[in-house]
């Protein structure tokens, strides 16, 4: 395994270099970055410090630094002391600079100003948490997204990361024996989407949640014939009612939440028809 050291300066959070600095790496096998994270850095007395640790730990140096005057007194040092230094978002903010014919504003933190589009995602992170694993029915028209799907497939997660960009997500657990919300049957605004998971990858994640609970592992819960029963019944139920199902087994939040992001935008486009609540008729399905 190779280390190396990778210094990640920016002029705000730091979110986006250090996402984008992953993204690369990963794309490397056997190479471990020995990360040194300068955020915030908007001084000359802020970068002193910055330069004191390339100094000490030399190695590749990424920044996300607005201000001309830190840009050039960083790039001068790294090329001194001969380390690479990358400005990571200048392709894209001189192609977009070029591509409208306008110059950027050059503040750093704009992505975090508290406009509507933030407190917009903080209202949807209040809904995904008041709507977490069946609660709040009441106003599930509210929500853009529903979740559906059996205990451990990763509904609560992917709705909070899905709150994180602004989309209201609630979840709603499908327990044997258990009916569903009657509120369900009347929606119209929300797309649902089910989510399934492989049975044997679900008993090895409910098992590690007991463990971690310190409880008795011969329920059901983690009994393979009846996690099998489980999601087959649960598969059958969104096929039934024309849901879109994502298996998650082998896919990261990320992914998941992607697929559902692309769901939304198909449907807002007019590519995906609007549901409609089941029709009237004998019972539906397994208890959910």
């Amino acid at each position: 395994m190779r280390q190396f050291h990778l210094h990640l300066v920016s002029d705000a959070t730091g979110e986006t270099i250090n996402s984008v600095a992953r993204a690369c790496v990963i794309q490397f096998d056997d190479v471990r970055p020995v990360e040194h994270f300068w955020n915030l850095v908007r001084t000359d007395r802020q970068l002193d410090m910055v330069l004191e640790g390339v100094q000490e730990n030399r190695g590749l140096v990424m920044f996300t630094l607005v201000d001309e005057k830190l840009r050039r007194r960083l790039q001068d040092f790294c090329r001194e002391v001969q380390v690479p230094c990358i400005p990571v978002l200048d392709p894209l903010i001189n192609a977009l600079a070029a591509f409208l014919g306008v110059e950027s504003q050059r503040q750093p933190g704009r992505q975090h100003a508290l406009d509507a589009e933030y407190f917009g995602r903080m209202d949807a992170m209040d809904f995904a948490l008041a709507h977490d694993d069946g609660q709040s029915n009441w106003d599930l028209h509210e929500a853009d997204v529903i979740l559906m799907g059996v205990s451990r497939t990763s509904k609560t997660p992917t709705c909070i990361y899905l709150a994180n960009r602004g989309i209201k997500a609630a979840n709603i657990p499908i327990v044997p024996g258990c009916p569903m919300p009657p509120e369900i049957e009347k929606l119209t605004r929300p797309l649902i989407v089910g989510l399934t998971k492989d049975p044997d990858r679900l008993v090895q994640i409910r098992r590690n949640r007991l463990k971690l609970l310190n409880q008795n592992e011969s329920s059901t819960y983690v009994d393979p014939e009846v996690v099998r029963a489980e999601v087959t019944d649960a598969r059958r139920m969104f096929t039934r009612r024309g849901w879109p199902v994502i298996d998650v087994s082998r896919r990261s939040i990320e992914e998941t939440a992607a697929e559902i992001m692309m769901l939304l935008a198909r449907r807002q486009s007019g590519g995906l028809a609007p549901q409609t609540p089941p029709s009237p008729g004998p019972a539906q399905g397994p208890a959910a």
